[in-house]
């Protein structure tokens, strides 16, 4: 069997058992039964075995027996699944790939995005990461004329808004000399024999967790936000939200309000402004003023306030 089948085996099993939250054997052998990928011939309980132990290597995603229930299986840490996570980003990735493999007739009615950052640069980063090792990179910044040489111990890669980012320690550099780069303006890159030791209490979702995207700051402290959404705005706010922490707290004729605890860093505040007339930050009261400020220069960019 080729390894692409096997692959659309392995996401197939994932997804049926994680929609149907318990099911038999019996069961998932009458959906098997059902797909274009079983041909008509049954899934053997050995193949099953075997898909699910590779699951377990590949996606770090546990396929548990439940004995005293007849026998159902489950998704055994489905938290992974609900979350920013790899095995999350993997499998609708590779869900996505499949359905629209299994669609090329359709290719030409199926529009997706693209991701400007070179998906190359995964590899060498992965790579030195596992290995330790420090990148040499050839970094050019928006607004430099010319690029930099830099040595960066790499800790955490970062998905955010169609870019690719790598979270690290300037290696020459003493004290906390930490960085974010982005993949697409990186010119040049190769690994080093510099090796690096990553703090022992580093967590990249610990780094992230109180932020809206990859700006980091130690200017401001996390805290409560209260935006409130207008209109449609209130269903996306609800549907995707802005935040992990996001709670909605109360609703009135035709907004809702959100509270979030996060820092309000200028990622954040630009996303508010994306959606100027949708979205408005009713507390803290900084906060408010700068969004105001924000708008103002705008404003300003467009002549002020004449019409």
């Amino acid at each position: 069997m080729k390894a692409s089948a096997t692959f659309k085996e392995y996401i197939w099993l994932v997804n049926t058992i994680r929609k149907a939250g318990k099911i038999s054997f019996a069961e998932l052998q009458k959906k098997w039964l059902e797909t274009e990928m079983s041909e008509g011939v049954e899934l053997a309980r050995a193949t099953f075995i075997r898909h699910k132990d590779a699951i377990e290597d590949i996606f770090g995603i546990y396929i548990e027996c439940e004995r005293r229930n007849g026998y159902t299986y489950y998704i055994g840490n489905e938290d992974v699944l609900a979350e920013e996570s790899v095995q999350n980003w993997m499998l609708s990735t590779l869900s996505v790939s499949n359905d629209v493999g299994e669609s090329l007739s359709l290719q030409d009615r199926i529009l997706l995005e693209s991701i400007p950052s070179e998906y190359g640069r995964l590899g060498e980063m992965t790579e030195a990461m596992k290995k330790r090792v420090c990148l040499r990179m050839t970094y050019k910044k928006y607004g430099n004329a010319e690029p930099k040489v830099v040595t960066l111990e790499p800790y955490c890669i970062k998905l955010f808004k169609r870019r690719w980012y790598v979270f690290g320690r300037l290696h020459e550099e003493e004290g906390e000399s930490y960085r974010i780069y982005s993949f697409d303006r990186i010119k040049e890159i190769e690994l080093t024999d510099l090796r690096y030791d990553l703090p022992t209490d580093f967590s990249a979702k610990e780094l992230f967790r109180d932020y809206y995207g990859i700006l980091l700051s130690h200017d401001t402290e996390a805290e409560r936000i209260v935006v409130r959404a207008y209109d449609n705005e209130r269903f996306y706010v609800r549907d995707l939200p802005m935040h992990h922490s996001q709670r909605e707290i109360g609703e009135g004729e035709g907004y809702a309000d959100f509270e979030l605890w996060m820092h309000a860093t200028s990622d954040f505040c630009s996303h508010v402004l994306s959606r100027s007339n949708q979205l408005q930050v009713l507390e803290p009261a900084w906060l408010v003023k700068k969004i105001k400020e924000m708008l103002l220069d705008a404003l300003e960019r467009y002549g002020g306030f004449t019409v």
